[in-house]
C-alpha cells in the first residue's frame, strides 16, 4: 500500500508546485503590467495637451450616428456648428474636452440619450512654431509630429555665439503659460533637458552674458558666460588663453552700471598666485591687460580698452 501510494503523492506535490509557480508568474506579470500602465499614465499626464483655436479642422465621430459625424472647422468665434444641435464652443479646450462638450450638447438637447463622441484634430490653424532670440535664422518654422526644443533650434540654424542654454517656451494654450528651461540640466556638459514643443508655441533662446578680455592676452575677445553665476577673472583669462609674458602684472576691470562707469585695479600676479581674491565678473565687464612698458597706460588705457571692446569677436562654447 505504501509503495503504491508514493507515486500518487509525488504527483500531487508536483502538480501543487506547478500551480503555485504559475500563480507566482501570473502575479509578477500583473505587477509588471500595472507598473507599465502607471508609467504610461504618468507620461501622458505630464505631456501638455494642445488647445483648440479658431481655424483648426476637427473630425468628429459620433458612435452609430453618421449624420452627426464629419469634419468641422472651428470658426472665428471659437465654435463648431453641428448639423443638428447648433454651435458648440470648443476654443481653449483639448480634443478630449471638445468631445465631452459635444456629448453634453447632444444629451442636454435630447438629440441622443447616451452619445459617445470622439474628436480628432486633423489640422491646426497654426502648424508652425516661432523661434526667436539668439538663433542664427529666427522665424516661423513648420512643425509636424513630436519635436523638442533642440529640434526647432536646429531648424533655425542653431545657436549664435552669445546664446545661453536657457530657453523660454510660451505655450499656445491660455493662459499662455511661459516656462524657462535650462537645456544643460544638472550636469551642464550636454544639452539634456530637452522639452516637447507644440504647434503654435513660441521658443525664445535667451542671451548669455558676455565678458570682454582684451589687451596683452593670448586670444582677446568677448566670451559668453555659460554659468548663470558668471565667471571669475581667472576663468576669463583662461578663456582668453592666459596672459602673455609681456603683460603687466596689474590690469583693470571696467564695469558700467546704470550708465556709470567704474574702474578697478586688478593685481593680476597676486590673483593668479591665489594671494588675492578672484573677483566675479558680470555681463558686459571688460578685463584690460596692458602690455609691459606701455607709456601712460593708466591715463589712456581705459579709453583704449573701451574702443578695443567695440566690435570685438564674441566666442561661444557650443
Amino acid at each position: 500500500m505504501i509503495r503504491s501510494s508514493w507515486p500518487s503523492r509525488l504527483g500531487v506535490v508536483v502538480a501543487g508546485a506547478t500551480v503555485a509557480w504559475g500563480l507566482v508568474l501570473m502575479s509578477q506579470l500583473a505587477i509588471a503590467q500595472s507598473q507599465a500602465e502607471a508609467h504610461a499614465n504618468q507620461v501622458v499626464a505630464g505631456a501638455p495637451a494642445v488647445r483648440l483655436d479658431a481655424g483648426d479642422l476637427l473630425e468628429i465621430t459620433t458612435f452609430d450616428t453618421p449624420e452627426l459625424s464629419g469634419k468641422f472647422r472651428v470658426d472665428s468665434r471659437g465654435s463648431i456648428t453641428l448639423p443638428i444641435g447648433g454651435a458648440v464652443p470648443v476654443a481653449g479646450l483639448t480634443a478630449e474636452q471638445a468631445g465631452v462638450a459635444v456629448e453634453r450638447l447632444l444629451r442636454d438637447r435630447d438629440i441622443l440619450k447616451n452619445p459617445h463622441v470622439t474628436v480628432l484634430v486633423l489640422e491646426y490653424a497654426t502648424q508652425g512654431v516661432s523661434v526667436l532670440g539668439e538663433v542664427k535664422n529666427p522665424g516661423m518654422y513648420p512643425l509636424a509630429g513630436k519635436h523638442g526644443a533642440l529640434d526647432v533650434i536646429s531648424m533655425a540654424g542653431g545657436l549664435t555665439p552669445n546664446a545661453s542654454k536657457m530657453v523660454s517656451i510660451t505655450h499656445r494654450a491660455p493662459p499662455w503659460e511661459t516656462v524657462t528651461v535650462n537645456l544643460a540640466g544638472a550636469h551642464g556638459g550636454a544639452l539634456e533637458n530637452d522639452v516637447e514643443v507644440l504647434p503654435g508655441d513660441r521658443v525664445v533662446v535667451l542671451r548669455a552674458g558676455v565678458v570682454y578680455v582684451i589687451g596683452d592676452v593670448g586670444k582677446p575677445g568677448g566670451y559668453a558666460m555659460e554659468d548663470k553665476d558668471g565667471v571669475s577673472v581667472v576663468q576669463a583669462l583662461a578663456l582668453a588663453q592666459g596672459v602673455n609674458r609681456t603683460a603687466k602684472s596689474k590690469g583693470m576691470l571696467i564695469r558700467t552700471t546704470a550708465g556709470h562707469r567704474t574702474e578697478t585695479e586688478l593685481t593680476l600676479n597676486r590673483i593668479l598666485a591665489n594671494q588675492a581674491p578672484d573677483p566675479r565678473l558680470q555681463d558686459g565687464d571688460i578685463v584690460y591687460v596692458p602690455m609691459s612698458g606701455a607709456k601712460d597706460w593708466t591715463n589712456k588705457g581705459v579709453s583704449a580698452a573701451l574702443q578695443m571692446a567695440v566690435g570685438m569677436v564674441i566666442y561661444g562654447h557650443y
